[in-house]
């Protein structure tokens, strides 16, 4: 990139529902239509928009918004990849912009941008086939058992119940010889810009409450179409997504479709904590109550010393 240090890149996150999306829209018009770049893995489909809370036509009108509904579900995408398109926009953006935004909650995408993804290999999606058949038919024993045979390391540092996990550390041990921690540099890569970055945080009570009514507001908005509509593709991955495995399972039979609304709730609640905890571990995150927006703005503007 030929970006200078004068550029910078606000970052805007927090837990689903805090809003994210009028937060980047209100500092866009603050600062000059500044071009908002989405970090929201799943809002880059699509086929997804209403249980991904997409941005609207409207919202996307009052702002410059990319990496919004710019993949189809089909598409294999990943965090590498998005760290490649995202460097490249940016490159393009700062030549007529000095401030870019990047919003959203998927902490993997954001730190892709902000700090680089490591250097593993790409999926070999014949391994993962072979690997995803294991998993339904053996169950996740056997798999971990043979992870920490082969890297104890990563073993003991990582979420043991997340099926993902456990097949990406496990595809690239088998993929490489080596073990997926001695791949996992953990060194930050250097970028030509300003990174400034605004958590937005909420009462627990209040932000449970804004999930429950958002996603009351999405069924009515049609998420149950939405849903049965992708359920021939229920195994991509794109389609790992609370919103709509659930209803997956209200059309399996395996539960009612209260339940699934329910689930939705509950399983959208335990991604948002998850979400609290990953930002919880960077300390280069300023915190902002998520309506005050005019401190955000003086907090940019005293990060990067101007005073439009």
């Amino acid at each position: 990139m030929r970006t200078s240090i004068s550029k910078t890149l606000v970052v805007v996150l927090g837990p689903t529902a805090t809003g994210k999306t009028a937060t980047g829209i209100a500092l866009s018009r603050r600062f000059g239509g500044a071009p908002i770049l989405s970090s929201d893995s799943r809002q880059v489909y699509r086929e997804l928009p209403i249980g991904t809370a997409m941005p609207t036509a409207a919202e996307q009108a009052a702002a410059p918004h990319y990496f919004v509904a710019s993949r189809s579900i089909h598409e294999f995408y990943t965090s590498g990849r998005y760290e490649t398109d995202a460097l490249a926009l940016l490159d393009e953006l700062y030549r007529t912009h000095d401030l870019a935004l990047l919003v959203g909650g998927s902490g993997l995408y954001i730190d892709a941008v902000c700090k680089g993804i490591d250097g593993v290999p790409a999926t070999n999606h014949e391994l993962r086939a072979q690997l995803l058949g294991r998993l339904e038919t053996e169950g996740a024993a056997p798999l971990l058992d043979e992870l920490h045979r082969l890297d104890p390391v990563y073993y003991e540092q990582m979420d043991r119940r997340n099926p993902k996990r456990i097949l990406r550390a496990l595809e690239v041990c088998l993929e490489t010889g080596q073990p997926y921690s001695a791949l996992r540099s953990g060194q930050a890569k250097p970028r030509p810009f300003r990174i400034v970055k605004i958590g937005l945080s909420i009462d627990r009570d209040e932000l449970y409450e804004r999930i429950n009514r958002r996603v009351d507001l999405m069924v009515a908005d049609g998420l149950e179409d939405e849903a049965r509509a992708l359920y021939p593709h229920r195994e991509l991955n794109a389609l790992q997504t609370v919103g709509y495995k659930e209803f997956f399972e209200f059309f399996d039979g395996t539960v009612t479709r209260d339940e699934a609304i329910e689930l939705v709730k509950r399983n959208s609640r335990r991604y948002a904590k998850r979400q609290q905890t990953w930002f919880a571990r960077d300390p280069e995150i300023r915190w902002f109550p998520y309506r005050d927006t005019d401190a955000m703005i003086g907090y940019i503007r005293e990060q990067t010393g101007t005073t439009r």
